[in-house]
């Protein structure tokens, strides 16, 4: 018997990829808390304030990745993407924000 519904995934992709690109583009969709008063946070400065990483991945083409930040003492996270491109002077980007 064939199942009403039958998944048509793009040529070289699977399921378990495909769901996971769905999940980081939800976690990445999720509204960071932005205000005028917002400072600039660096990798760093949350390493040495006594931030631990809570998670972290890569992304699709390998040109960056998202770290997850927790801190006991914070009722938020704060998520960093960073990554390397040749072509940009300084070729390390970084870009970190609080997420409530």
């Amino acid at each position: 018997m064939r199942a009403a519904f039958e998944w048509k995934l793009p040529q070289g992709r699977t399921l378990r990829r495909t769901v996971a690109a769905g999940a980081l583009l939800l976690a990445v969709g999720a509204a960071p808390s932005l205000g005028a008063d917002d400072e600039e946070i660096s990798i760093e400065a949350l390493l040495k304030s006594g931030w631990e990483i809570a998670g972290y991945t890569s992304t699709v083409d390998n040109r960056s990745t998202f770290i997850l930040f927790r801190h006991a003492g914070e009722p938020y996270l704060v998520q960093c993407r960073t990554g390397y491109d040749v072509t940009r002077s300084p070729r390390v980007h970084t870009n970190c924000y609080q997420l409530r």
